[in-house]
This record gives structure tokens, C-alpha cells and sequence, in this order.
């Protein structure tokens, strides 16, 4: 499919699950009704609550969250990047923070579990600590559809390129940032760590955020963005829960990197 339409969903995500789902079911379902074939979620889009509640908030894999994303993905017919969502960890009292990709059949086709989790401490502004209540994932995660391979990458993964060096040298052509980024860092450095992304490794990059403020008081900075492999921002949501859509275009990003052929010149490797 040389071009198509892909969506990014903007939530303001809270602690009650079942209104969660029907917002993103509604926001999905409004994205298809653009032409979307491709939609994502943001991060932590199921429930989104105080860190004390989280072990007791995580699913399993199957269970009611993944089994919703796939039937949402199976009766819309698009392809389904499921945000994230805390998944429990086999015996331990720690969740991973976990992303899907779903075919447009309902079938689990990727299973990323994020690598880098956001311990900072930024005086009078942000104090997080997510290895206190989670896990780190270790796998580097890439799903071939038939709108290319899309590689899997939550939030504060952004600020590691070494992760997207890896998922474009496995292929990807797409790129998945489903995040809650914070509105003290997001003003500094979301547009410019999602356009570096998108040029460095010559791939379309597709960034739903959360929007409004997190359970712990903090500002979400909205934002969600879909960027061309040149850097170019396609589209951009402001404030507030909402769809983005844009189109991804193949042949375009096949001319660039046959024209800059980066990919092919790198002479460091992790």
C-alpha cells in the first residue's frame, strides 16, 4: 500500500478502567472514520493511577485489556499500536509497562515491554520513580504488516536513539512513541527528540501523548505528533482529548533513503 492514513489518539487517562476503554474505543473509532487504517494509543491509556494501586491495576496478557485491543483492531479493520498498559509480571509484585501491535485481524502480531523506565528527580517540578512499581523489558521489538514494519518504543525510550538505530536497522519504517510525557520536559525537548528520530533513522514516527494532568499532579503536555522520515511535523494535537491523522507515505520515504542513503553509512554500532 503506497499510501495510507495513520492516527494518533490523545487521552487524558485516569484510575477508572472501563471509562478509559470507552474513550479510547470512541477516539479509536473516530480515527477510522477518517481513513485511518493505522492508530495509536498513548502510554498507560487503560488506567493511570496512584503508584500504591498499580500491582493491583495490572492485567495479564491475555486479559480484559488485550482482549479489548483486539477486538477493536478486528472490527475496525486497522492496525492497532495498544499504547501501553501495566502488565503483570509471574510472581513478582512489579508490573512491565507493556505495548501491543495488533493486525487488522485482532491478532497480537508484537509485544514490547519498555526498556528504559523514568527515575528523575527535577527540583520543584517532576519527582518519578518508575523502577519503584515496575520492570524493565530487554527486547528490542519490530512487527512486519502490510503498511510496513513498525517498530515499538514507549515514552522516555525517546531520549536513547540507541533503541531506533536498532529498530531501523531491524527493518522498521514506522515508529510507535506512545507517551505521557510530562509538561516541563515536553516544552523543552518533545518536537525536538521526536524530529531527531525521525531523521536520523529516516522513519515515519507516530507519538500519541496523554494531555491534562497525571494522577500524581503533574501537567501532561498533550502534543501528540506524527512526523515524515525528512522531519517534517504532519500533524500536531494541542491541548485536551482528540485525534490526529496524516498521511504516511511509502514511496516517499523509500525516495529519501535511496537518495540519502544513511542507513548504509553508518560506521559505529552499539
Amino acid at each position: 500500500m503506497p499510501t495510507f492514513v495513520a492516527g494518533a489518539v490523545q487521552m487524558a487517562a485516569d484510575a477508572d478502567l472501563e471509562a478509559n476503554l470507552d474513550r479510547a474505543r470512541a477516539l479509536v473509532q473516530r480515527a477510522a472514520s477518517r481513513g485511518a487504517v493505522l492508530v495509536a494509543l498513548p502510554e498507560v491509556f487503560a488506567w493511570r493511577g496512584a503508584r500504591d494501586q498499580e500491582s493491583a491495576a495490572a492485567r495479564t496478557i491475555p486479559g480484559p485489556v488485550s482482549e479489548f485491543l483486539c477486538a477493536l483492531a478486528a472490527e475496525l479493520r486497522i492496525v492497532l499500536v495498544g499504547g501501553s498498559f501495566l502488565e503483570q509480571a509471574p510472581g513478582l509484585s512489579k508490573s512491565y509497562n507493556t505495548s501491543l501491535l495488533i493486525d487488522a485481524d485482532g491478532i497480537i502480531r508484537g509485544t514490547y515491554r519498555k526498556i528504559h523506565l523514568f527515575d528523575v528527580d527535577l527540583p520543584g517540578e517532576v519527582s518519578v520513580r518508575e523502577s519503584d512499581t515496575r520492570i524493565s523489558g530487554t527486547e528490542v521489538i519490530v512487527a512486519t504488516t502490510p503498511l510496513g514494519t513498525i517498530g515499538l518504543s514507549i515514552c522516555y525510550d525517546l531520549r536513547f536513539p540507541e533503541l531506533y538505530r536498532q529498530l531501523a536497522a531491524a527493518g522498521a519504517t514506522i515508529v510507535a512513541v506512545p507517551s505521557a510525557f510530562t509538561f516541563y520536559t515536553g516544552a523543552a525537548h518533545w518536537e525536538p527528540l521526536l524530529r531527531a528520530r525521525a531523521i536520523e533513522n529516516q522513519s515515519y514516527v507516530i507519538a500519541p501523548n496523554q494531555t491534562g494532568r497525571s494522577p500524581s499532579g503533574f501537567a501532561d503536555y498533550g502534543n501528540s505528533m506524527i512526523v515524515d522520515p525528512w522531519g517534517t511535523v504532519l500533524a500536531r494535537a494541542g491541548a485536551g482529548e482528540q485525534v490526529i491523522t496524516a498521511e504516511i507515505d511509502t514511496e516517499h520515504l523509500a525516495r529519501l533513503r535511496r537518495e540519502m542513503p544513511c542507513q548504509s553509512h553508518i560506521r559505529l554500532r552499539g
